[in-house]
């Protein structure tokens, strides 16, 4: 499966895939939130479009396009962002046209727990298989101030999805009473966690010393005994960087497509 990135314009933004780290996790103690597997798979399942240099907005709080101030450090990237919508929206232009798999769409956002004050990204989903145009990547200034993007952060991550399979997907609700297997299974995690977090307290030096417990950092299950690792469970993400190419997809030489 290929996702192609045809540059629109000459100076466009690098593309690199995600990134672990988050300035905010490295402000815990002892980066505590990177045990946390789903903040750091959700971190790096996608791409991110980076800023090609500083940027400073300035919003009065006013409803018009002129109530948006935009400064750059380089002039050459003086049209990459805009103020167009008004009310305090900053369009920022990624300088690429998607094109993705049929029913294959992008999912366009912020950078997944990319924590910024003063300003939210604006998510969409975006139709790539078919569109012969750009998009583009929107914030929303959330109150009157100043906000600054450092050149080298991301101010778009995207992802694939193949979103007509959503209209299939039937959400239903059961009792947990009803799948007896999934409830014991349940039930022992509580007990142990619970266990865990009371001994935790007490100090116990062997639980101190765990610090945490690894059951879904490593894919197992409380009463796993020795199974091993979930089916299909991952702990890291690899995605592929984007490669410069001459070479629609179909013309690629098959040693040359990454596994699935």
């Amino acid at each position: 499966m290929y996702l192609e990135c045809f540059r629109v314009m000459e100076n466009a933004p690098q593309i690199i895939s995600g990134r672990a780290e988050r300035d905010w996790m490295d402000g815990f103690h002892i980066r505590f939130p990177y045990r946390c597997l789903p903040l750091t798979m959700a971190n790096t399942t996608g791409w991110e479009i980076l800023c090609p240099t500083d940027i400073r907005i300035c919003w009065n709080g006013g409803k018009d396009k002129t109530d948006v101030t935009i400064s750059c450090r380089d002039r050459e990237f003086s049209h990459f962002v805009e103020s167009h919508f008004s009310h305090g929206v900053v369009t920022f232009h990624t300088g690429y046209l998607f094109r993705t798999p049929p029913q294959c769409a992008l999912l366009a956002g912020g950078a997944p727990n990319h924590v910024k004050d003063g300003i939210q990204p604006l998510t969409g989903l975006v139709e790539t298989d078919w569109l012969p145009f750009p998009f583009t990547m929107n914030w929303i200034m959330t109150r009157p101030g100043i906000v600054r993007f450092k050149k080298g952060e991301p101010f778009c991550f995207f992802q694939l999805t193949e979103h007509h399979k959503m209209d299939a997907v039937k959400p239903v609700i059961r009792r947990i009473e009803d799948a007896p297997v999934l409830q014991q299974e349940y039930e022992t995690w509580s007990k142990v966690r619970r266990e865990f977090n009371q001994n935790l307290m007490k100090g116990d030096a062997q639980t101190v010393k765990q610090a945490w417990q690894k059951f879904y950092f490593k894919g197992e299950k409380p009463d796993s005994e020795g199974e091993g690792q979930a089916e299909g469970h991952v702990n890291k993400r690899r995605l592929h960087m984007p490669e410069m190419t001459d070479q629609s997809p179909a013309e690629m030489p098959a040693e040359s497509v990454p596994d699935a």
